[in-house]
């Protein structure tokens, strides 16, 4: 078998290059970013997310957020950092599992339309519609029709969804075939990670050019100028988190609406008398 896929967009794992204006000390031998680096921009992004989630609300916006990509290549890890800070009544995670069999009877899109965002809302799809043009047209759980029509049909639907007052943000995050190997051996050899390894993984490791034909195609029909595709290189996961949330910030031009200081009252004296302590049952104390 083998291990080396062809050369390709989707098979760049990132410049081991510091970008220009970064200082060259924030990135070890491997060319990735340091963890202190790291941890102190993210901190920062995550203190303009919750402005960001303030002016949202505030606006009545509505935000239709996609991350896809292959298997490993970090869209939980963002939208962990994205929602660490934020209100889940604001910012909130669509995580749809496969479609019963009722849904499958319906208009592709339909499952999804009910998750889609009201006014005030941000929604995270950690995967989206875009599974029929990449898992399920790599591992045969659609027909060539079914694959045909979502390619004809999905820049329509994206165009409506735009003209009706959502804004869509498209991510896919890319990950070499050597880094989606490592990640995967990770899993393996750690049984508290073990889980994460699906059979579905394993196949999409051995199809791994069959992915890169199907986000090809993907691309070349769905990449719209009303909602384009950004590309996140995520072989150093540190700084494609970084590098997408800084993105998804720079689409807003928003304003701190966050709300002032509040006094907190006094506890209002009312006429109580508590029933013993003892008759509580209290977790042991074991620290």
């Amino acid at each position: 078998m083998s291990t080396t896929p062809p050369e390709g967009a989707d098979d760049v794992g990132g410049s081991v290059a510091p970008p220009p204006g970064r200082d060259p000390g924030d990135y070890g031998r491997s060319g990735r970013l340091r963890s202190t680096v790291y941890e102190a921009e993210m901190a920062q992004l995550q203190e303009q997310l919750v402005l960001l989630q303030y002016w949202i609300a505030s606006q009545g916006l509505k935000v239709a957020v996609i991350f896809e990509g292959r298997g490993s290549a970090g869209k939980g890890g963002v939208i962990k950092r994205i929602t660490e800070r934020t209100s889940p009544r604001t910012v909130r995670v669509v995580a749809l599992p496969k479609p019963t069999e009722r849904e499958r009877t319906q208009w592709y899109f339909q499952r999804y339309v009910e998750h889609l965002p009201a006014a005030g809302e941000m929604v995270l799809f950690d995967r989206s519609w875009y599974n029929r043009s990449n898992v399920e047209w790599v591992m045969g759980y659609c027909s060539e029709e079914e694959h045909q029509e979502f390619l004809r049909s999905c820049p329509e639907f994206e165009r409506m969804l735009v003209r009706s007052g959502i804004l869509v943000l498209k991510y896919w995050f890319s990950v070499s075939f050597e880094e989606q190997r490592s990640r995967f051996e990770a899993r393996n050899a750690e049984p508290l990670k073990r889980w994460k390894l699906s059979d579905m993984d394993l196949a999409e490791h051995e199809l791994y050019v069959r992915y890169s034909m199907a986000k090809d195609t993907t691309f070349q029909y769905t990449d719209i100028k009303q909602a384009p595709w950004y590309v996140v290189p995520s072989d150093d996961k540190r700084a494609s988190r970084l590098n997408c949330i800084s993105h998804l910030l720079s689409q807003f031009d928003f304003q701190d609406v966050a709300p002032d200081v509040v006094e907190l009252p006094e506890m209002r004296e009312i006429p109580y008398v508590r029933p013993p302590m003892h008759e509580q049952t209290f977790v042991p104390r074991r620290y």
